[in-house]
């Protein structure tokens, strides 16, 4: 399944929809919902919190993070230790660190990150869970978004310019990035696991103003790989596609 929504920044009403409504399993795309938790909560993000890997479970007990299946391993040379929330956000949406992401949750609660999704009038989409909790996604409680949640998500975050300069560092440049000219300006957030290959960004080119694209897949072509992944390269042609019609998504009213 393949879902496309395009918007305008300025209004974040979307301009192309390709089954837009339809939920795909989150992967690392719920992390931009928790960083803005994060962000909203308050909490002195400067406070050091110590590094572990035991969680709560949406369902009872605790869980924890296989090291291995963590695209950051900085995170976990911290382990038994301390570091700072702020660079642990950093580290959740720059490098997709799961260990971060776990412990940046923690720091704030489920219920705070389901009212960053309120907040962006999303109506399809939930983080319910800490990643690799896997007892409650056997259980049915999963991390879920559809393209126009996400565009949703994305645009809610106008007026909060350190959130979208963080997505502009993420390291991982495929998928959306992969699509646009060499040096393009684009915040954005991807994620993918084997049968998943998602994407949503602000992009901003200089001859126009800027465009919201959510990309989200769920099928066979994504293998589960960063870069070497097919679906990745689909993803990039959509982005490319609707770069080369930037101006007249960002012409619309």
């Amino acid at each position: 399944m393949l879902s496309v929504v395009v918007a305008p920044w300025g209004s974040g009403e979307p301009v192309f929809g390709r089954a837009a409504d339809v939920r795909h399993y989150a992967a690392s795309t719920m992390k931009v919902a928790v960083l803005a938790a994060l962000h909203r909560s308050g909490v002195d993000l400067d406070a050091e919190v110590p590094v572990v890997n035991r969680f709560d479970s949406a369902v009872g007990g605790e869980f924890a993070n296989s090291r291995d299946g963590d695209g950051d391993q900085l995170p976990w040379e911290l382990l038994g230790g301390t570091a700072p929330l702020r660079s642990l956000a950093e580290r959740m949406i720059t490098h997709s660190s799961n260990l971060a992401t776990n412990l940046c949750l923690a720091a704030v609660g489920p219920e705070a990150v389901a009212g960053v999704w309120r907040r962006a009038g999303a109506t399809h989409s939930a983080t319910p869970r800490g990643i690799e909790d896997a007892v409650a996604r056997e259980a049915g409680v999963d991390n879920l978004v559809t393209a126009r949640d996400l565009v949703r998500l994305l645009r809610s975050l106008d007026g909060e310019p350190e959130l979208l300069a963080l997505l502009e560092r993420n390291a991982y440049r495929v998928d959306l990035a992969a699509g646009l000219p060499p040096g393009t300006r684009i915040a954005f957030k991807n994620g993918w696991v084997t049968g998943a290959r998602h994407s949503v960004g602000v992009v901003y080119p200089d001859d126009c103003p800027p465009y919201l694209i959510a990309v989200c897949y769920t099928g066979p072509l994504a293998s589960g790989h960063g870069t070497a992944d097919p679906a990745a390269r689909l993803v990039a042609r959509i982005s490319a596609a609707v770069w080369d019609r930037r101006r007249d998504v960002t012409a619309r009213p």
